[in-house]
């Protein structure tokens, strides 16, 4: 962010206000804050941005080759993790791998789309997620598809097409409780503009 008097301010944070209509930034600490009226620019980070969205759709395609309910998750720069609650079911590291590789290679557009809040609570299939539940109480919810695989609520940002993710390596698989199995990706090198 930059100041009218073109000072920079580092935002550490963004969330939405009470009403979940207004997103909110939220000043890094220590940072000199605009004052009441003063105009501020925005400059995104597109490396940084670009990073996190190719793992964030890496995840919507870890799972669907995993389709266990979602407990949890963590996406950061070109990394991630997923945590399943697949019961005793174990995952091979290689053939969750070959099956990501198997998904990015298909290239499938990555697109949006809103539904109502109604629509979405008659197909509470399409929400993966047991702990997180999409934002509701605005009229619409934002769903993500990728063509002919997955398509759930999501807020995030992602690629247009899933041959921008590159490959995906699952750098480990933990047991962690009875259930639950954590999956963690890392993402190569991004590929080549074509």
């Amino acid at each position: 962010m930059i100041l009218g008097n073109g000072a920079p301010m580092a935002v550490a944070d963004t969330v939405y206000d009470a009403d979940r209509k207004t997103i909110l930034l939220i000043p890094a600490e220590g940072a000199p804050l605009p004052a009441v009226g003063e105009s501020v620019t925005a400059r995104l980070d597109w490396p940084t941005r670009y990073a996190r969205m190719r793992a964030h759709t890496a995840l919507h395609l870890l799972s669907v080759a995993l389709p266990y309910p979602v407990t949890g998750g963590s996406v950061g720069e070109a990394e991630g993790r997923l945590d399943f609650d697949s019961g005793e079911t174990a995952f091979d590291r290689a053939e969750t791998e070959a099956r990501l590789a198997e998904l990015v290679a298909t290239d499938a557009a990555v697109t949006t789309r809103w539904i109502t809040d109604a629509e979405l609570e008659a197909n509470p299939g399409l929400v993966k997620t047991m702990k997180v539940k999409p934002p509701m109480g605005s009229g619409r919810v934002r769903l993500v598809e990728i063509e002919g695989l997955d398509l759930q609520p999501c807020g995030g940002t992602h690629v247009a097409r899933l041959a921008e993710i590159g490959r995906i390596e699952v750098t480990g698989i933990e047991k962690k409780g009875k259930q639950n199995r954590r999956v963690r990706i890392r993402l190569l090198a991004a590929p080549a503009a074509g």
